[in-house]
């Protein structure tokens, strides 16, 4: 039987501010094979933001089941959830949550060091990377001498170093113009083919829809449609 990357069930959540219901995932059931690329689309408050957030274990459903790797979400401890987190999945968010007083490379290797990686070891896997993304020579910089797209590249490289199962991309684009955009999608498909890395993007950018192999459209937290392109076997 096929491991499914990610596999959710019937998942709704509803969060609750004092005696005020907002419904944002309306049973939710989708499967994601490894190494897709996919892109979840949808207007603001569609749910995009928490589905991919109960995917990466930063939240719970309130019902239905939340699958990665075969692990039921909802059956683990908040301290298993964090060691998943750690070793198999990796994030990249709209910002680029980088440690200003660090360099580069010690922004990209701090999960490899949360990890207990060795030095040496850590300082291999990042420059190795650094080169497929085109950061080679950008180690020693901190955030504030880097660009907002070379910034970006470098959260890459942090989500990617430690060789996960699925990266969660919220908005990664959503800060950078169309040309720099363009030449990050290029650096995580690329990652994608190369590594056979699952990407799963929650997005507004035409760009990222476009080159998506896979686009979930939701609409007040349901699926409204799922296209499956070329490449691809959900």
């Amino acid at each position: 039987m096929t491991e499914w990357a990610v596999e959710l069930k019937d998942v709704k959540k509803t969060y609750r501010t004092g005696p005020i219901e907002v419904p944002a995932l309306r049973g939710i059931s989708l499967r994601v094979a490894p190494g897709e690329f996919l892109a979840i689309a949808g207007p603001s408050g569609s749910g995009k933001t928490t589905l991919l957030n109960i995917i990466g274990g930063l939240d719970r459903a309130d019902a239905g089941e939340v699958l990665v790797e075969g692990k039921n979400l909802q059956l683990l401890s908040s301290g298993e959830l964090a060691r998943l987190r750690l070793q198999r999945l990796g994030f990249v968010f709209q910002a680029y949550n980088l440690l200003p007083v660090l360099t580069a490379l010690e922004n990209a290797e701090f999960t490899l060091l949360l990890q207990g990686v060795p030095v040496e070891q850590r300082k291999e896997r990042v420059q190795k990377l650094f080169a497929e993304i085109g950061l080679a020579s950008l180690e020693h910089r901190r955030p504030g001498e880097l660009s907002g797209g070379q910034q970006q590249r470098v959260a890459v490289a942090r989500a990617m170093v430690t060789e996960p199962a699925l990266i969660l991309a919220d908005e990664p684009t959503a800060n950078l113009d169309s040309v720099t955009a363009t030449a990050l999608l290029e650096v995580m498909e690329q990652l994608n083919r190369a590594h056979g890395t699952t990407f799963v993007y929650a997005t507004h950018d035409p760009q990222v829809m476009e080159r998506a192999r896979r686009l979930i459209r939701l609409h007040d937290g349901q699926i409204a449609s799922d296209v499956v392109r070329a490449g691809q076997t959900p």
